[in-house]
This record gives structure tokens, sequence and C-alpha cells, in this order.
């Protein structure tokens, strides 16, 4: 590019001198000519380098938005906590210990609940919704599936949870709720329907300490 440049203001020279300007005054106005040249060279390599970084951000910041951590997550946003623990009978739509979301769940499992806990009217979750009474059973242990230990800490359906709400007497009525272990999308669902989901979405923010920012 410079030297193309160079050849250029020569052939300049050489035109303007052979014109009846002289040499100084071609040579003069080249260098003008080339320094304006050299102005624009460098606005348009500093675009350029802009334009560059600006394009540099954008697919950082799509590649930033379009991963996401396949780790389930809590209502606090961070890593899912288990529910069930040792000594108790293992939880989770697939008995993995979580409430984690999972195709084909349609109960949507996310809401750990402590069965064992005394609500306000002594009934506990499975008698409260009308259900049979698996609350009080015994089934494989979180931490040895070979043996059996009492239902304990447990995914619920969040569905049910909702209607558990109602039929208990308010959310200050129910049993203890373990919110590291209670899974985001249960808030989300219950976000994306306030008006059928109220009273089920204010108890867990209330309960789990959530802001209304959420």
């Amino acid at each position: 590019m410079k030297s193309a440049n160079l050849t250029h203001h020569l052939l300049l020279v050489f035109s303007l001198a052979s014109q009846g300007v002289s040499t100084d005054q071609a040579a003069g106005l080249s260098k003008l000519l080339r320094g304006i040249q050299n102005m624009q060279d460098s606005a348009g390599m500093k675009e350029i380098k802009i334009k560059k970084r600006h394009n540099q951000h954008r697919k950082s910041s799509s590649q930033t938005s379009g991963s996401s951590d396949e780790s389930p997550k809590n209502v606090y946003g961070d890593p899912l906590e288990p529910c069930s623990k040792d000594g108790m009978a293992k939880t989770g739509f697939t008995r993995s210990g979580q409430c984690i979301d999972q195709k084909g769940d349609t109960g949507s499992h996310h809401i750990c609940i402590d069965l064992k806990s005394t609500s306000s009217s002594g009934e506990d979750f499975c008698q409260v919704t009308g259900q049979d009474d698996w609350c009080s059973e015994n089934m494989p242990c979180h931490e040895d599936e070979s043996r059996d230990c009492p239902v304990e800490d447990w995914c619920v359906c969040q569905w049910a949870f909702a209607g558990y709400i109602k039929s208990a007497g308010g959310c200050d009525a129910i049993q203890k709720i373990y919110c590291e272990a209670v899974n985001i999308k249960a808030l989300e669902a219950y976000e994306d329907d306030k008006d059928k989901y109220s009273e089920a979405l204010k108890c867990l923010k209330d309960i789990c300490e959530l802001n209304d920012e959420y």
C-alpha cells in the first residue's frame, strides 16, 4: 500500500513539473497530499480496530449468553443441594437425592419439604393433599439403596405444593421447606403464571427470603 502511494505521489510531482509548476512546489503539494493520505489511513485503521473489538465483544457476549451451565440451581441461583440425606429415604424423580428438573416429570417434583416437621394442623403433606400416606412409609435409603429408611426430606410436586398451601390454611401452616434444595424451576413456573400461583410464589419468596426483583 505504501509503495503504491509513493509511486502515485512521484507521478504527481512529475506531472505538475511538466505543467510549469516548480519542483519544490510540486514536492510540497505532494507532501501535503501524503500527509492527508496518512491521516485518512490512520483513521481507517482506527475504525477497523474499533469494529474488530466491537465484533469480538458481540461474539463473546453471544457465546456467554448462548452457553449455559446445565447443573441444577436452587432458588438462590446457587448449585442445587441434595434434598434427602443419609438415614433418610432417597428422594427425587429419578431417585438422585435432588429435586432436579427432569424431562417426563409432569409433576415437576421441585420442592424439598421436611415431611417429618410439624404443621399447625398436625397433618403431613400426604394427609392435607388427600394422597395415600406414602409420607410415613420406608423406602430405599439415600446412602444405601439395599436398606430402607423413613421418608423425611422429600421432593414434592410443585403443583401439589401450591394446593397444599391453600388446603393447609396458608404459608404459615405448612411443614418446613429447605430452600437450598428447592429447584429454581419451581420459582420460574410460579412466576410464569402469577394469577394462578401467586400464593405459592409469595410463600416460597417469604420462606426463602427472596426479594421482589427475582
